[in-house]
């Protein structure tokens, strides 16, 4: 079977993107009868245009790709984070607007999570770092190697943090409210070093 395919099989199929003007991160994940698979991560490198309007242009276009080839059903994308540099938060905040247009022309539903709400809901700590997040994607997602840049595991995480927004984790019909509670009732679905 084809990876097109394959992907026809999933129930439902999200795309999460973390926006960015240099780097962009992206991941798909697949959803069938309540397990996750990862589809496709990586990141769009915009350092080589040297026009903020070029970036933003591809921006739309590769996220048009992305779309057109999947065919997800949502899109999960990362909020612009209040920093100290406005220009910055700025260029960002235009970056993730076009990545949302690119979604809206295609009809997508939007999703938007603060930072510190993904990074909660994969590690269970709103402050944890990028490697953090990666790691525990790794754990949950059974991947072995980390991409080069935590931008497209920061795109995975988008994703994956919708789709937990979305669906509690349960076993055997019980809800947790945690993945401390999760893990302490379920320590063999914890894939140990």
């Amino acid at each position: 079977m084809s990876k097109l395919e394959h992907i026809k099989n999933y129930e439902r199929i999200i795309l999460g993107i973390d926006p960015g003007t240099i780097v962009m991160g992206y991941g798909l994940i697949g959803i069938q009868k309540k397990q996750v698979e990862i589809i496709s991560l990586g990141i769009i490198k915009l350092d080589k245009l040297d026009e903020h309007s070029l970036r933003l242009k591809r921006i739309f276009e590769r996220t048009t790709a992305l779309i057109d080839q999947y065919k997800p059903d949502e899109l999960a994308i990362e909020a612009p984070f209040f920093g100290k540099n406005v220009q910055s938060m700025l260029k960002l905040g235009r970056a993730q607007g076009v990545a949302m247009a690119a979604a809206l022309n295609r009809e997508l539903v939007i999703n938007e999570y603060s930072p510190k709400k993904i990074k909660q809901s994969i590690t269970g700590n709103g402050n944890a770092t990028k490697e953090q997040v990666a790691a525990m994607l790794q754990r949950l997602l059974k991947f072995e190697e980390a991409p080069a840049f935590l931008d497209a595991t920061d795109g995975l995480a988008a994703a994956y943090c919708h789709y937990l927004q979305n669906n509690r984790a349960t076993t055997e019909g019980k809800t947790y409210s945690s993945w401390k509670s999760f893990i302490s009732d379920n320590p063999d679905k914890i894939k140990k070093k």
